[in-house]
């Protein structure tokens, strides 16, 4: 699995106007700066034009570039922002990276604009996708009792469809914890939108982000709509406008698109997706969508999206606090061209699972390696276990650790914690077959402490927070056959002082 993150000075610029309050001062270290940053996202209010240095944000020229959300001179604000991407890593397999992100696919289209939807700021807060067609549709939604209005709006279109053709986004206001009025704003919202495209309500399905307990700010949304949709467009500078505007304390947008063979067919995935803190997900993801060309049957595509959200996004972590708006919507367009995917047990099925897992893979880490006030990314695997469940369920353990995490924010490499996390994951296994990995330093061998160079670990632990690059642990626990991933990051105190600030 791939886990490089390229490093060194951030050549994109942030966008326009500004705020002098951030300029990186004198003496200013990368998680200063950071906290800043973040703060000033919080309040909706930071866009960035000068070049920041290296202490700041890691070079993404591996994967990505400034993404030029265009706001048209007819809209509700007119504004040009640009917004830095995130690094997207993904797993080796028999496909490649290509752009184009959720409009990749034949068939779809995406649209992002600012429609007032946010506290402060012009950043992109309103997001459009597409299908020219009846698109088969799966979801995947938080187990929150507290579910957001659009997730119970979702999950009530799901069980009663088996197609989709658009689904819209909305920044700034969960529309959590908002009684009938605010599904009685997401019904209005999902009718809008249906009217403009002349589809059926049932055709449009609904997310929403931002601050639980406020309703959508329905009038400007709708006011918006017109314009959103006529923006509707297959490029790839369109896709990057809605990853943007789906964004909430995100420091990058999350974006990517893949191409690979089934069936001797080009088939292409692409997805975005946001999250950056409340991210510890139970079969669902913070907020995402993911389209595919392939031609598949709702049931086999609906196992599938299941199947690579458990092992992508349910697998990461940042402060083990459950979203109320968990959502992953999957339209598959079938405009490949390719033969209908209709077994589970089909080689064509099995490559297109493992392409959609390796896309969600992708998402799902830049995510945590985006965590509120993060230095680096945590990516635990776990073999030797009884089965994929066992080992998932320890991975995502030590990820999830409290005293794991911040063993990592102190450059500390405590293997006790690693050890005492995996203990009480709730997984049988014998202790006296534990081995731990650190990066390269054997800490833990049949259950049994190893002599190690502290200061060499130690060193290896502030090198990837320095450069924001990604912490490696393995641990076997037996000799099953049993294998799984689980990503995190650290634990900051600037973790806390961003979400002491959220609403304030």
């Amino acid at each position: 699995m791939s886990t490089a993150i390229a490093t060194g000075t951030v050549n994109p610029p942030y966008g326009a106007g500004f705020l002098s309050s951030v300029r990186p001062q004198k003496g200013a270290t990368c998680r200063n700066v950071r906290v800043l940053l973040r703060s000033n996202f919080i309040k909706g209010a930071l866009s960035i034009n000068s070049t920041m240095g290296a202490c700041c944000l890691p070079d993404r020229t591996k994967t990505a570039h400034p993404v030029k959300a265009t706001v048209r001179q007819d809209t509700v604000t007119p504004s040009r922002y640009e917004f830095p991407s995130a690094p997207i890593l993904l797993p080796d397999g028999p496909w490649k990276e290509i752009p184009g992100g959720v409009t990749a696919p034949v068939g779809f289209k995406a649209a992002g604009m600012y429609a007032d939807l946010r506290a402060l700021g012009e950043k992109p807060d309103l997001a459009l996708i597409f299908c020219e067609e009846d698109a088969v549709v799966a979801g995947t939604f938080t187990k929150n009792l507290m579910a957001a209005a659009p997730v119970v709006y979702c999950k009530d279109v799901l069980a009663n469809s088996q197609t989709a053709r658009a689904v819209l986004i909305n920044a700034g206001q969960a529309n959590a914890a908002t009684g009938d009025a605010g599904y009685q704003d997401t019904l209005a919202c999902a009718q809008a939108v249906a009217k403009l495209l002349g589809v059926d309500t049932g055709a449009v399905l609904i997310e929403s982000t931002g601050v639980i307990g406020h309703r959508i700010k329905k009038g400007p949304l709708i006011d918006s709509l017109p314009q959103l949709v006529s923006s509707l467009s297959s490029s790839e500078e369109a896709a990057n406008a809605a990853a943007v505007a789906i964004t909430t304390t995100d420091l990058v947008s999350k974006s990517v698109a893949v191409e690979t063979t089934i069936g001797g067919t080009s088939v292409k995935l692409g997805g975005i997706a946001k999250g950056s803190g409340m991210i510890h997900p139970d079969m669902a993801t913070m907020l995402g969508v993911v389209t595919t060309d392939a031609s598949v049957s709702v049931d086999v595509w609906r196992s599938m999206v299941l199947t690579a959200v458990n092992r992508s996004f349910n697998q990461i972590t940042v402060d083990g606090d459950t979203s109320t708006n968990d959502t992953l919507l999957g339209l598959a367009s079938g405009k490949a061209g390719a033969p209908l995917i209709d077994s589970l047990e089909s080689t064509e099925a099995q490559q297109l699972q493992s392409a959609l897992d390796a896309v969600l893979q992708g998402l799902a880490k830049s995510i945590a390696w985006d965590g509120e006030g993060a230095t680096c990314l945590i990516e635990v695997k776990v073999t030797g276990a009884e089965s994929e469940a066992a080992a998932a369920t320890v991975a995502k353990s030590v990820a999830s650790s409290s005293l794991v995490k911040a063993a990592v924010y102190g450059r500390d490499p405590n293997w006790g914690r690693i050890a005492c996390a995996a203990g009480y994951s709730g997984v049988d296994f014998d202790p006296n077959k534990l081995r731990i990995h650190l990066g390269e330093f054997l800490l833990m061998e049949a259950g049994q402490p190893i002599a190690f160079d502290r200061a060499a670990a130690s060193a290896y632990l502030k090198k990837a927070g320095d450069t924001h690059g990604t912490v490696e642990m393995s641990l076997s626990v037996g000799s099953g056959p049993g294998k799984s991933y689980a990503w995190g990051c650290d634990l900051s105190y600037d973790y806390v002082k961003i979400n002491a600030e959220y609403t304030t």
